[in-house]
């Protein structure tokens, strides 16, 4: 999440047009939207939202109660997924890194955590680990749109592969071209175009279509 793109030429509205996408990819389906993490409103983010949200508050609360549960009950999944969710909305990505893994250790076959846990790499600075994470996501899912298009972010942002992007951003508008997503990678590609007049998609189409 650190790296910075803006040196590559891609367009600042990119950073707008993708805002929440990387860290909301999965918890949307798990619990109700939450705030973009403060720091990606810097400009070498790559989902900034313009310093508009801030990290939510952690309960601690709930975090102890959910960890009684999750001491109490070893071999279930979903406390630890609930304790990840709730470091990773105040922004302690190394805390949430440690309970997805837990979760997935427990289902391993759960998309959704595998790719949570992928972005929480990114917003450590580990974008070669979220890639490997978001790999493993594909396995179980080829056509997961929201790991594809946190794919593109990572290639983009955090690797300077704009040809990698493209290729991801394509994916996603094949598999699932009418959704949050699909819109969200449309625009990317378009606006990556226009930054890159040169720069042509894997399919030798222009973007979108």
């Amino acid at each position: 999440m650190k790296s910075d793109a803006i040196a590559f030429g891609i367009a600042g509205v990119l950073f707008g047009l993708l805002a929440g996408w990387i860290i909301g990819s999965q918890q949307a389906a798990q619990r109700p939207p939450t705030a973009v993490p403060a720091q990606q409103a810097a400009a070498n983010a790559p989902s900034g939202s313009a310093g508009t949200t801030r990290a939510a508050v952690l309960d601690d609360t709930q975090v102890s109660a959910l960890k009684t549960v999750a001491e109490r009950d070893p071999k279930n999944a979903t406390p630890r997924v609930q304790i990840a969710n709730l470091y990773f909305d105040a922004e302690k990505y190394d805390d949430a890194i440690t309970w997805y893994g837990e979760a997935l250790a427990l289902a391993p076959n759960d998309v959704n955590v595998s790719t949570d846990l992928g972005v929480c790499y990114y917003y450590t600075n580990q974008p070669d680990k979220a890639l490997e994470q978001f790999a493993k996501s594909l396995k179980m899912d080829p056509k997961h749109a929201k790991t594809l298009l946190n794919v593109g972010i990572v290639r983009a942002f955090g690797k300077q592969d704009l040809a990698g992007a493209q290729e991801a951003w394509q994916a996603v508008l094949k598999v699932a071209p009418d959704s949050p997503e699909g819109q969200a990678a449309k625009r990317a590609l378009d606006s990556l175009s226009s930054a890159h007049p040169g720069a042509s998609t894997p399919s030798g189409q222009k973007p979108g279509t």
